[in-house]
């Protein structure tokens, strides 16, 4: 019989993303087996976490000091805006060091659907800071989804009043991919997408 206190770690761990209840058991367990070298260390940095970490308010991303260092570097390049869907797709694109511009946080997706519109994405602080900063160019580093394509959308027609050049991110053949291994939506997009060589 598992005690009530084990039940509830693994209902919260459970709600990790990509965390079923199999897996939220087996990483319980572990953490209660390695309570001195990783699950009290775990808790601090937790708590820590939680008391030192904020949402920028210039971009939506994450940090310890506000703006965060990246809205804060006067090395960024202002005449470039990239927006994306969540704090995980800026990370993953600035992992890259091939963008040395600023970005934007949308929160989400709009989604008629999941009753997700405008005013629940930070979509008008967009245009704000488009229309405050003057950037030439504003991407739209947004997932090739129907929500993620309705959203780029949305967003161009609202920044066509500022005159800022919107673009998106290409789609299609991934470099190493395989045609008879692609999807018929990603290989139709390629087609569409093609250009000169």
């Amino acid at each position: 019989m598992i005690g009530t206190e084990i039940e509830h770690l693994i209902k919260l761990l459970a709600r990790l993303p990509g965390m079923g209840p199999r897996s939220a058991r087996r990483a319980a367990l572990h953490l209660l087996k390695s309570r001195e070298s990783l699950m009290l260390p775990l808790a601090q940095m937790m708590t820590r976490a939680a008391d030192v970490i904020e949402e920028c308010p210039e971009c939506h991303n994450m940090d310890t000091v506000q703006p965060c260092a990246i809205c804060a570097s006067p090395a960024r390049d202002a005449a470039l805006f990239c927006v994306v869907e969540d704090i995980s797709d800026l990370w993953a694109i600035e992992k890259t060091g091939s963008f040395k511009g600023y970005y934007h946080v949308l929160g989400g997706t709009l989604s008629a659907l999941d009753g997700i519109g405008p005013e629940d994405l930070s979509i008008p602080h967009l245009v704000a800071r488009v229309q405050n900063m003057g950037p030439r160019e504003v991407i739209l580093a947004l997932n090739a989804t129907i929500d993620g394509q309705t959203t780029a959308h949305y967003i161009a027609d609202c920044l066509a009043v500022t005159g800022v050049k919107v673009t998106q991110l290409a789609h299609g053949v991934p470099i190493g991919g395989q045609i008879d291994y692609l999807d018929d939506g990603t290989l139709a997009t390629a087609l569409k997408s093609r250009k000169a060589v």
